[in-house]
């Protein structure tokens, strides 16, 4: 089966499920910047309610969650193998994304943990896919801007957070010697800057895949790699990390 010929099959099956009102395509795929080995990502906005036992009854082969089982807004989905292809599909409520979208352009949102983001994710998550995912069925759905009150609000919270990462590190990490958890909270720092430098530039961002890059602080790497288990060498490296972040802006 062709890449196109994919793309309208699972299109056309998550859209017949009871309660969509549509389904996007996001990710790499959506912006152009996948590779022959990127997965597939889509999404299925509902209204009221959805039903996960109508997506299994697709047949296809994998793991598919229950609503809410992912935690907060990013709410739950499925990870799936569809004709050899690895595919995402995850669950958005148009009532919670709507009102994300208000709040954004308020300059509001809120910070939550997700697994495999080192950084967690912002509530305005959802409101990023609207503005870079595609639609292939259903329903127009918002295209946003990114806010101005977003873009103030945003970055302060983030280079606090990366503050508060690395002071405790320094405080309760380097005299242990204790590199393991310097080497996390470096880490995490880092996407925590990046979401601080792509939210006062205006860009949205919906995973931290490629965050490091986009925010320019690859740099990190060379970072993390000269790390020892010596308390003289951690507290350099977390100082080398400050310059780094500050730089980013």
């Amino acid at each position: 089966m062709t890449d196109e010929l994919f793309l309208d099959h699972v299109a056309d099956r998550l859209a017949a499920l009871p309660g969509v009102r549509a389904v996007t395509l996001g990710g790499s795929r959506a912006q152009g910047t996948h590779t022959p080995e990127s997965d597939w990502d889509f999404a299925l906005y509902y209204r009221g309610s959805f039903d996960p036992d109508d997506l299994r009854a697709v047949g296809w082969t994998g793991h598919v969650s229950e609503i809410g089982e992912w935690g907060g807004v990013f709410n739950g989905g499925a990870w799936l193998t569809i004709d050899g292809r690895r595919v995402d599909v995850h669950y958005r409520d148009l009532d919670v994304v709507e009102h994300e979208l208000a709040e954004a352009k308020e300059g509001r949102f809120h910070w939550e943990p997700l697994m495999f983001h080192l950084a967690g994710i912002p509530s305005y998550l959802l409101v990023a896919e609207l503005a870079v995912n595609r639609v292939l069925r259903g329903e127009a759905l918002p295209s946003p801007e990114y806010p101005e009150a977003l873009r103030e609000a945003a970055p302060p919270m983030w280079r606090g957070r990366a503050a508060l990462t690395l002071q405790y590190a320094h405080n309760s990490y380097v005299p242990g010697g204790r590199a393991t958890e310097v080497a996390g909270a470096l880490a995490t720092a880092a996407m925590q800057t990046g979401h601080a430098v792509l939210a006062a530039r205006g860009e949205w961002i919906t995973n931290e895949k490629r965050l490091l890059e986009r925010a320019g602080l690859r740099g990190v790497d060379t970072i993390v790699a000269g790390l020892r288990p010596e308390p003289a060498v951690l507290k350099q490296a977390i100082g080398e990390a400050e310059r780094l972040f500050e730089s980013a802006r």
